[in-house]
């Protein structure tokens, strides 16, 4: 089933584009990645999504409503982790999950919730005496707390500490084994190809790329390289006729392989087989990061 449907999204603030004929699907139990550079129109698109801003033209379709139309019917039905999202100092994290829980007709348990996501401890910890992490553990309870069939989630990990941003992918992994579908949006490469299934770049407000990470990447950058030395004298023959291998470069005692598949076991194991010794065995796979730079020419932070 698909959860989410747009069609032809446009949005100006002013005499700026935000958002430029944006169109793209997200289907029933998938997490969904929308990347690109600060102000490419990733947060905008995705407050459309969710009914929190109205587009100036085109089609927005979320579990088969309007969501500028339906307003806090289709909203009890959506968790929001906003890009900056922010509680009272002295609210304390069981009296959040309360106060939200209080908004809906048939929430989840709050003190099921605080022990799933680890937050049992917390319970009377003031929101300000949080850690990063412990608040994105709870602004991820209070986006569950409804029970919703999706999850927007924006710039979820921004700030966290490498333990940190791992421990809330963990998270997000949970989400999905619930069922629920998730709309990430991020500016980290290595955190959308681990966690999601299809990733949508936008750039200058357009769709520059959708697709799987991995298929983005493949179709994106240059294949995969291997380089290495050897003492005697190589023939590029001997790897040249492998079908994963694309070409070889023999520059004196330098050889550089390119390719796709199991690149890295074909070659060595024809090496190994020809008893061919090697020094400075490198492999280098493109990444999604590779794609992303080459496709808007910004690097990640």
């Amino acid at each position: 089933m698909t959860v989410i449907e747009v069609r032809n999204l446009h949005k100006r603030y002013g005499e700026r584009v935000a958002v430029d004929g944006v169109s793209f699907t997200v289907e029933r139990g998938e997490v969904f990645g929308v990347l690109g550079p600060n102000g490419a129109g990733k947060t905008t698109t995705v407050e459309c999504v969710s009914g929190l801003r109205s587009p100036d033209s085109g089609t927005v379709r979320v579990l088969g409503s309007d969501p500028a139309a339906v307003g806090s019917g289709l909203r009890q039905r959506v968790g929001m982790q906003l890009q900056e999202s922010h509680l009272p100092d002295r609210l304390r994290v069981g009296e959040a999950l309360d106060l939200y829980a209080s908004c809906y007709p048939a929430p989840l348990d709050p003190r099921a919730l605080l022990d799933e996501w680890g937050l049992a401890d917390l319970r009377d910890r003031p929101f300000a005496k949080l850690s990063g992490g412990q608040k994105q553990r709870l602004f991820i309870a209070l986006s569950l707390v409804g029970g919703p069939e999706l999850v927007v989630l924006d710039e979820l990990t921004t700030g966290l500490d490498p333990h940190a941003r791992r421990d809330t992918w963990d998270l997000v992994e949970r989400i999905k084994e619930r069922g629920v579908t998730v709309v990430l949006v991020s500016h980290f490469m290595e955190e959308a190809e681990r966690l999601c299934d299809r990733v949508m770049v936008i750039d200058g407000g357009r769709v520059v790329a959708l697709d799987t990470p991995a298929g983005l990447t493949a179709r994106t950058v240059p294949p995969q390289r291997i380089r290495f030395r050897t003492s005697d004298p190589f023939d590029a023959e001997l790897l040249s006729g492998l079908h994963e291998v694309a070409s070889v470069t023999v520059t004196g005692s330098r050889v550089e392989v390119t390719g796709a598949g199991d690149l890295l076991h074909a070659v060595t194991s024809v090496l190994a087989g020809r008893h061919v010794v090697v020094a400075d065995l490198r492999a280098d796979r493109p990444t999604l990061d590779d794609a992303y730079v080459a496709l808007t020419g910004t690097r990640t932070p």
